[in-house]
């Protein structure tokens, strides 16, 4: 009886896990900017979920948060950089400016 019971509460926590999925979307605007869209697979917001973006080293060039409409719009560095949507520890999701495009 125990077995069956955790079995049933691990099932619980990994589907509450998996169906919280952080999906984020970068597009160059054509203007020397780029703006990100976030939210997560279970259809909540993105809003306040903290972004950074760095260039090839590692130095931070530019770090916020999604807005309430769960974007995050950035000057496009020169070079390399790449964009990082920071929701927590598996919650993470690294987007490199090679696959940023317009």
């Amino acid at each position: 009886m125990m077995l069956l019971a955790f079995l049933l509460s691990f099932c619980l926590i990994a589907t509450q896990a998996w169906a919280h999925t952080p999906l984020c979307s970068c597009y160059d605007n054509g203007d020397n900017t780029v703006t990100c869209e976030g939210g997560f697979s279970d259809g909540s917001s993105a809003s306040g979920v903290n972004m950074r973006v760095e260039n090839k080293d590692g130095s931070v060039l530019s770090d916020g948060q999604m807005s309430d409409t769960s974007e995050f719009t950035f000057d496009k560095p020169e070079g390399g950089y790449k964009v990082i949507f920071d929701a927590g520890e598996g919650h993470q999701i690294i987007i490199d400016s090679s696959k940023i495009v317009e």
